[in-house]
């Protein structure tokens, strides 16, 4: 079947628009086996609405490749972050560890600390909107990485001199360029380190941060190890920056693209929160939620897929699938209907869902208010996505921010 998809998956052309391809396979072969291009590994993809929540909810498959994974995708190399504190991560482990951290990590999730996000998020937006005023230029993806790197910074307690270096090991762990793969590890690693430091760091001398929230409740007899407590933490670090980043870039490129949205949402600031479930739907950070390993022999409608295989629930298929969503190739900020995977479904949904969703509802609003005649100072064809298999990111974004001539 792979001859008659429109372009070949994982290809530099699918990549830059992978919907017409992964549309065809919701239609055709909506569990599709393919060979992943590192290691040429046998997988499987699910790409429609239904299949990708019951993968992602069955607990007949894992996310823990180290332990669920068979051993040719284990002797690839492809087993996310391991030898790494992370293989401990929320994203990764099954209950009963994926409960007792999950508890710790959402007893710091308080009211009152969601709310002083808020101040913060404004802050930091706004602050880092005036260094761009002068200039009447910025590259959004840097605009879209300053934001979470340096929110997540403040919420989790690194000092200052340590955003550049939290911000350059997300980089590292998750390369633009393919030929820079072998690095991710070493990424992974940095993050892991960064996350070991915090929590030293805060034990001598806590704050009213995350970081010092989490050490607390550990510490208090939650029962976790250190090497949970800093897993959590690097989960934050990770999640919290660079699938924002992507969010961010997207969603201002969406509303680029549909002037009739940009415009309602500027004249109807109260659309922002469900401006953001649709900015997620329609083109949000994952194009692929993390894989998931068949526990055991799994039959998907008269398709067995067999105990270790990798399976890759595609969320840019679910959360366009004409099954649930009327014209789903279309940006809608009133769209009403089930709820997207954007973020993940089941206990794995993503942990800082409700940090990215703030970002985004404040951030993306607050630059058009700030700029209202931005466009892009290249051509639209021109925007090019990161060769990442599970990221929908674009690498360059730049955009002038006045009219020409304008002071």
């Amino acid at each position: 079947m792979t001859a008659t998809l429109p372009t070949a998956l994982f290809s530099s052309e699918y990549y830059q628009d992978p919907y017409p391809t992964i549309a065809w396979l919701r239609e055709n072969s909506p569990v599709h086996q393919f060979q992943f291009p590192i290691g040429n590994v046998p997988m499987w993809m699910v790409t429609r609405y239904d299949d990708v929540r019951n993968v992602l909810g069955d607990d007949r498959f894992s996310s823990d490749g180290g332990r669920w994974a068979g051993a040719e995708f284990r002797a690839a190399g492809l087993v996310i972050a391991a030898g790494t504190l992370l293989e401990k991560g929320l994203t990764i482990v099954d209950p009963p560890d994926h409960t007792k951290v999950r508890r710790l990590a959402m007893s710091a999730f308080t009211p009152r600390r969601i709310a002083q996000w808020r101040d913060t998020v404004t802050r930091i937006v706004a602050t880092t909107l005036d260094r761009y005023e002068e200039s009447g230029r910025m590259d959004v993806m840097e605009f879209a990485g300053a934001i979470p790197a340096t929110v997540m910074g403040e919420i989790l307690g690194f000092p200052l001199d340590k955003f550049q270096e939290i911000d350059n090991a997300v980089s590292q762990a998750y390369p633009t360029d393919p030929a820079r793969l072998g690095d991710s590890p070493i990424g992974f690693g940095k993050i892991c380190d960064l996350a070991q430091e915090l929590i030293a760091q805060k034990r001598r001398q806590p704050g009213d941060d995350l970081a010092s929230a989490f050490v607390e409740a550990r510490d208090a007899g939650e029962r976790l190890d250190e090497e949970e407590l800093g897993a959590l933490v690097a989960v934050m670090i990770l999640g919290g920056v660079d699938t924002t980043k992507a969010l961010l870039g997207n969603a201002v490129l969406a509303l680029i693209d549909h002037p009739d949205q940009r415009k309602l949402l500027s004249s109807q600031p109260e659309l922002a929160a469900a401006a953001v479930e649709e900015f997620l739907r329609y083109d949000g950070a994952a194009a692929s939620v993390l894989m998931r390993f068949a526990k055991e022999d799994v039959d998907l409608h008269g398709t067995t897929i067999p105990a270790g295989s990798p399976i890759l629930p595609m969320a840019i298929g679910a959360n366009r699938d004409p099954q649930h969503y009327d014209d789903p190739d279309r940006l809608d900020i009133t769209r009403t209907g089930p709820r997207h995977v954007g973020l993940g479904h089941g206990i794995h949904n993503c942990l800082g869902a409700a940090l990215a969703r703030l970002e985004t509802e404040i951030a993306v609003p607050e630059l058009f208010r700030r700029f209202p005649d931005l466009e892009l100072a290249i051509p639209r064809a021109d925007i090019e996505y990161t060769a990442a298999w599970v990221m929908r990111r674009i690498n360059h974004f730049p955009v002038n921010l006045k009219p020409a001539g304008a002071g």
